[in-house]
Parts: structure tokens; sequence; C-alpha cells
């Protein structure tokens, strides 16, 4: 069977990080296509956008702490391109972050996160309680410190999605609306994969960019297969009424009886509320727990969330990986690369996994920033669930 379309580079996956490979790929001159049924689809549909390297900081991840911090580096002038090229908005805010405490266990947490971001080189404030209700007057009084991040922004990933739709169509993008079932083999190399319906799109190069789908593409072989499973989270939507004024300013987050939650504003009037992080294998069910657990500690941060309109609830898979941190690059299969595994930075990680990428298509090597994530780390692969 020989292919019915070719191209340079096909992307599998049309999510952020699908998207954002092909429109750098296409700047630099690589006649570029995606596979996916539903472009600007895929877990940013549920993401609430936090562009938080500073307070996303977690033990044993300081190696991503490097690239998280480049690529929130990038975002500003990633945000105004990306805006000028489609004249979409895409609520990109500088507003900072406020992680708080609601008790002396929590705060002992948020004492030890901040000296490990002071040892970082990172640039936070301590504040008292009473400082945390001065920049946000709707705090509980229990608030017992906090945290200010000024350099911890936020953007919202649905606009951001449909931007980059808009992107890829103006760099001449070619969308192929259909489901990836099988990378196409020809000897030891990949040359592109079979869509549901039996159509072969050929490509010089396949980047496998499914998200916590990527481990299931059939016929890629074992020992490349991208080690990702999927972790369910789900968020809660509220309106912010325009008559209340300012209800928060800033994101706040906290860990609240060990679980983190956290609280975005947006300037439309949206507040979202997330997320849980639940190993539930493919299921997407929000569940009243989930959302009972999501609306109860975001009560005790901000207990006026009880009077605001509830407009959705939704659940969606993030992709991780063995250690949380993405997969991108060359594989040891020619012609395959992967984009995945990003887990919970995978809208962070936009700007700075669209330059690795490109480079990477139209160098075959990957820029110094990446080469810790190359997807040979892990060796042979541990296997996801396989479709029946």
């Amino acid at each position: 069977m020989s292919p019915t379309h070719t191209s340079d580079v096909l992307v599998v996956g049309g999510g952020i990080i699908g998207l954002v490979t092909a429109w750098r790929a296409a700047q630099r001159g690589l006649a570029t296509a995606v596979v996916d049924p539903e472009p600007g689809g895929g877990a940013a549909r549920v993401a609430a956008g936090m562009l938080a390297a500073v307070t996303e900081l977690h033990y044993g991840e300081q190696t991503l702490l490097g690239l998280n911090l480049a690529s929130a580096r990038r975002y500003p002038d990633f945000a105004a391109e990306l805006t000028e090229l489609t004249g979409h908005d895409l609520g990109y805010r500088r507003c900072g972050t406020l992680a708080v405490a609601l008790d002396a266990d929590d705060r002992a947490h948020l004492r030890e996160l901040h000296a490990l971001q002071q040892r970082s080189g990172l640039d936070s404030q301590w504040l008292s309680g009473r400082e945390c209700r001065r920049l946000e007057p709707m705090l509980a009084p229990g608030v017992r410190g906090g945290l200010r991040v000024d350099g911890d922004h936020q953007i919202d990933p649905r606009r951001l999605a449909a931007a980059l739709v808009t992107a890829c169509e103006r760099a001449g993008v070619v969308v192929h609306r259909a489901w990836a079932e099988r990378l196409a083999l020809a000897g030891d190399r990949a040359t592109g994969v079979v869509t549901a319906d039996g159509t072969e799109l050929g490509a010089g190069q396949v980047v496998l960019a499914g998200g916590s789908l990527s481990g299931r593409l059939a016929d890629v072989p074992p020992d490349v297969l991208p080690p990702v499973r999927p972790v369910k989270g789900q968020v809660v939507r509220l309106t912010m009424p325009a008559r209340l004024g300012p209800f928060l300013n800033r994101t706040v987050r906290a860990v609240v009886r060990g679980s983190h939650v956290y609280l975005v504003p947006r300037e439309s009037g949206e507040l979202v509320i997330g997320a849980t992080s639940e190993e539930m294998g493919w299921d997407t069910t929000v569940t009243a727990g989930g959302v009972y657990e999501l609306l109860r500690d975001a009560h005790e941060l901000v207990p006026g969330i009880t009077e605001l309109p509830l407009t959705e609830t939704r659940a969606g898979l993030r992709p991780g990986s063995p250690d949380n941190a993405p997969l991108l690059g060359p594989t040891g299969l020619e012609g395959l690369l992967l984009a995945t595994g990003h887990y919970r930075n995978g809208v962070l990680l936009t700007p700075v996994t669209g330059d690795v990428m490109a480079h990477a298509l139209t160098t075959g090597e990957l820029p110094e920033e990446a080469r810790p994530f190359t997807p040979r780390r892990f060796g042979a692969a541990v296997l996801t669930e396989q479709p029946a």
C-alpha cells in the first residue's frame, strides 16, 4: 500500500503539544501534517493553565525545574507572537500566584518548599497570614502564612489551543481529522501512520504527541513505545459576577489535608478550581466525590465561593511518565520522535517543547536544555495498556 498523502513531518495528536510542534516545524520550512479527529482537544480542555514553574516545584524534580523555567521565560514573547499572528486573546495574565497554608502542618510544608525554592535560586516571598489576606481579602481568616510568587503566571488553555489551530492553518499545516490506528514501518524505520479507515499517511518523520494515548498506537516496537499512563484530573468552573468586584486578583493554591487545590481567576470572570490526581486508568467520569472534595477544600480556602454559580464540571487525563517529566525527541527507531509525558506541565512547557521539537526535526539532535528528557533514558518501555 502506497501512502495517500506524504509530508516531511507527521504529528500524531492535535493537542497543544502536537499543535505547537507542527506550527514550529512548518515555520522551519518543513511540510507538516497533523492527524487527530478533533484538533485543539485533549487535556488542555480541562487544564487550568497555571504557568507555575516556582510553586509547582517538587522534591526530586530539580532537573525538570530547569526546563520549566526556560519555558516560563519564553512565554511573554510566545504569547505575543501567537496573538499577533492569529488575533486570538490567549487570556495570558502576569498576575502572580499566592500559595497559602491553613494549619500548622501545611505551614511547615510550605516553609520547606520556600527553603527548597531559595536553594534553587527562585524568587518567592514568605508572608504572614495577615499579609496574605491583605493581598487577597476573600481568603479565610484561618490562613496561617503563604508564599507570594510574582513570576508564576496563567493562560487560558482553551484559548491557547484555538490559537494554535489557527497558527497551524496559517502556516500551511495539513490536518487529517482521523484516528491514527497504527504506525507504518518499512524495515527499521517509521514511515507514517495508518488511520482507522485504512488510509496510509506517509512522512519523513513521525512525531508521536498523543498525550495519555501515546502508548496506544499499534505496531510501535515495544522498546520505543512511550511509557506514559493516564492520570485523571477533575476540575470545576464557577463564574465570578462582575458586580462583586475582583473576587481574587491572582491564582491561589494550597495543600488542604494533604490534597492540592488551586483557584485560578480569569479576566473573563471564570474561576477554575482543580485538580484531583487519580490513578483510574482511562476513566473520565466526573464523580460526586471529586467535585465535593474540590469545593470543600476551596471553600476552606475562600469561603465566598459557595455564593458563585457553578458552570461546569469536567475530567481529563494527564499523560504521566515514570519520572513525571516529558519524553522529547528522537527514539531508537529511525524516523520516530516523541513529544509526550508532560504530566502536570503541558501548558507551561508548550513554548519550549515547540522549539525543542523543531530543532530535533531539523537537526536530528536535542538542544542542550532538553537532553535530560530524551526518550532513550528509560531503555525498554514500561508497556501501557493496549487497545482491545
